[in-house]
This record gives structure tokens, C-alpha cells and sequence, in this order.
């Protein structure tokens, strides 16, 4: 069976435009930041600013980024998986408008969180205070706490929704609309 040859300028057309709107769609979102550990990507979406700050000016900020905690940092692709995966679902429910006042992780987001709170303080809860380490799924089934159950305020204070910071000093990016653009559309 053979293409049909007055098919190719319209479906040539086509594709030019949808690989034209995805290459834009990288663009806006900055989605290449993703790519990186660098926290100010975080603040990509305004909603994050309030969480941004607060861990800036946290006890972990000097010794941490986003990432350490909120993402597995057991193998690589295990990362970058989760990391596509969750960005995925924040930019379906933050292009959607439906992005809610008090941002609480999933489940799996709260599995990373658990696994690296466990990671970065190994020695302190085996060898000083004693507790012992357990997993967020014991957690769930009730076989212990949470290590935010004790430590509410670590990392993020008492943040609860996005109000409770409206002025928060962070480095918002630039907006990715061209001036000439802006200038069409006053």
C-alpha cells in the first residue's frame, strides 16, 4: 500500500506544528531545569515560593537541596525516573489550574522523603539516640512514625498553604514570553 503523494505537504504541516508546539511547551515550562539539583528550578511554579523560602532559611539549607530529600537518591534512574514522573503530574495539575492551597506529598513522595531522612541520618538514630530505622510502609501499617510526626517543622516550618506566604523573597524566573510578544499584546 502506498502513501498517498497529495497527503505529504498537509501531514508534513502537521508534524511541523506539533514538534513546533512541543519544543515550545520545553520552552515555557523550562523543563531542561528539571535536569539539574538546582532549588530556584523548584520555583518555576509560583505555588512553590512559600516552600522554597522556608527551607532557605531551614537548618538544612546549607547541607541540601530539594532533591536530596524529595527524590530517591538510590540509583540514577530510579531519580530521574521519579523525577519525570512526579514533574509530569505537577504539570498536568498546574496547567489544569487545579493545583490545591496546602501542597502535601504522595504516596511515593513520601516513601523518597522517608528513605533519605533514614540515608542522611543513619548514624544519629542507630548509634546516639537509638530509635531505629523503619520504612514509610511500616508507617502505614502502623508499625511506627513518621520522622515528620516529631519533626513538623523540619524542613519547611509550619507552612500549611500558600497565603501563609505571599511575599516570600525567592528567585523568580523571568517570565518566558518574548518582549517583542508582550509588546503585541498591550
Amino acid at each position: 500500500m502506498r502513501f498517498p503523494s497529495r497527503l505529504v505537504v498537509p501531514v508534513v504541516i502537521l508534524l511541523g506544528c506539533a514538534v513546533g508546539i512541543f519544543i515550545y511547551l520545553v520552552y515555557v515550562s523550562r523543563m531542561t531545569s528539571y535536569l539539574s539539583h538546582d532549588p530556584s528550578s523548584c520555583v518555576n511554579c509560583h505555588i512553590m515560593a512559600p516552600y522554597y523560602q522556608s527551607w532557605q532559611k531551614s537548618s538544612h539549607s546549607p547541607w541540601t537541596n530539594c532533591n536530596d530529600c524529595h527524590v530517591p537518591q538510590d540509583n540514577m534512574i530510579r531519580g530521574y525516573a521519579f523525577k519525570a514522573k512526579d514533574g509530569l503530574y505537577h504539570a498536568a495539575v498546574f496547567t489544569a489550574r487545579m493545583e490545591p492551597q496546602v501542597i502535601r506529598p504522595r504516596d511515593a513522595s513520601y516513601t523518597a522523603i522517608m528513605e533519605n531522612c533514614v540515608r542522611c541520618h543513619t548514624q544519629l538514630n542507630t548509634e546516639f539516640v537509638k530509635t531505629g530505622m523503619i520504612s514509610y510502609s511500616q508507617v502505614k501499617r502502623g508499625e511506627g512514625k513518621a520522622c515528620w510526626n516529631c519533626h513538623r517543622e523540619v524542613t519547611h516550618g509550619r507552612l500549611s498553604n500558600l497565603a501563609m506566604s505571599p511575599n516570600a523573597i525567592v528567585p523568580l524566573p523571568e517570565s518566558p514570553v518574548p518582549k517583542w510578544l508582550k509588546k503585541i499584546m498591550q
